[in-house]
């Protein structure tokens, strides 16, 4: 403490072990691209760390898709139930979120990876360094061009806390898928003791307490973007001590982000699947209709006309109390189509392949199967983004 600085502790510290001659440890350097410089380096390493964890993360998610990936569950929008699609489909979506993860992170590392060391306090050495050779040495991709923003430029200090802070947000949203199928409402999955808390007072609570807290971090994550964009916003070029809180904000951000995958990752290893409570819910809310809907198009009649021919047996349906449009009797859907006002439909009602396969379309496989486009949740379509995925993370 007694002398200014941990640069200052350093010199001394060379000084004392190699004579005189440490004392030249300066030459050409200052407080302000040594820090610069030190920075670039410390995130660097982070971004590897963190890509590696999310690797992780990506892994444990392809392998629950694989072991459990046939399961059915209802895939919602608004909240309510919409279509049924393949548990992989659903975890898979997860892994397109991390791969753009770990773009976001790889892009910004090619951009901080220059070396700022060489450009002195503001104007440059005045020596004839080869900056070149150093930042090869410290494993740059080269060198900074222009002295002020060397030393005042954090750009890659907010890249790197905005890619953060997306992930973060990412693995919130598995957090918070996590915490509602494990309720017993859902009972979708059971998450492992290990990664589950009790109540202090209610005997029967198994709490998801890991998936909440991390779904409670990202809040910080998000928060240290807005902290160093607000930090760097007043600043004049040069140096300014305000640089100094870059730090913090910074390194919490990281150490949140890497425990948090390695979290996430745990939980999704150690998952227990119901795939019949699943099953089941997906067929509530008539969530094959727009199978049905499509079925229909592929027979010649206009989408809107089939909408509304399907929403008419969606409403049978709920009057009758049949769970599914599967359930339906022949009659119902040929007085479907007979009541039409599209001539095409009315010619179908009497076709017992075309009611067949109505049925065929209304059923849960059915639906799955139609949806065999690139990225669709067909089984043949998952299979092979699965396959993908594998390949692409070595797994």
């Amino acid at each position: 403490p007694a002398l200014e600085d941990v640069h200052l502790n350093l010199e001394t510290m060379l000084t004392e072990r190699v004579g005189a001659v440490g004392g030249k440890l300066h030459t050409g350097r200052s407080r302000n691209d040594q820090v610069a410089t030190d920075l670039r380096l410390w995130a660097r390493r982070a971004i590897g760390r963190l890509d590696d964890g999310i690797v992780g993360l990506e892994r444990a998610l392809v392998d629950l898709a694989e072991r459990e990936g046939d399961a059915v569950l209802p895939g919602t929008t608004h909240i309510q139930p919409a279509q049924p699609v393949l548990l992989a489909h659903h975890l898979l979506a997860y892994v397109e979120m991390l791969e753009r993860d770990r773009g976001r992170l790889a892009d910004a590392r090619r951009r901080l990876n220059v070396s700022p060391l060489g450009a002195g306090a503001i104007a440059g050495a005045g020596y004839p360094l080869d900056r070149e050779a150093t930042a090869r040495d410290l494993g740059f991709d080269g060198v900074t061009a222009n002295s002020l923003d060397a030393t005042s430029d954090r750009d890659f200090v907010v890249e790197v806390l905005a890619a953060a802070a997306l992930a973060m947000v990412h693995l919130s949203r598995l957090a918070e898928e996590i915490t509602w199928w494990s309720n017993p409402r859902f009972g979708f999955v059971r998450v492992a003791d290990a990664f589950s808390t009790g109540s202090s007072m209610m005997p029967n609570k198994k709490n998801p307490d890991p998936a909440e807290l991390v779904r409670g971090r990202s809040a910080g994550v998000i928060g240290a973007v807005t902290a160093t964009l607000t930090l760097l916003k007043g600043l004049p070029l040069g140096y300014q001590r305000d640089l100094q809180e870059d730090k913090p904000a910074l390194f919490a951000s990281v150490a949140t982000v890497d425990t948090s995958l390695a979290v996430m990752a745990g939980l999704v290893e150690t998952l227990t699947v119901d795939r019949k409570r699943m099953r089941m819910a997906a067929e509530e809310g008539y969530t094959t209709a727009t199978s049905l809907a499509d079925e229909l198009v592929r027979r010649g009649v206009p989408f809107r006309a089939a909408h509304h021919i399907v929403g008419g047996l969606v409403g049978g349906a709920e009057a009758e109390g049949i769970r599914s449009l599967a359930g339906l009797p022949d009659e119902a859907f040929r007085a479907a189509l007979d009541g039409s006002d599209d001539p095409v439909a009315r010619g179908l009602g009497t076709d017992r392949a075309m009611l067949a396969a109505l049925r065929a379309a209304a059923s849960i496989e059915g639906a799955l199967a139609a949806a065999d486009v690139v990225g669709g949740t067909a089984p043949a379509r998952v299979a092979e983004a699965l396959a993908a995925a594998k390949e692409r993370l070595g797994a």
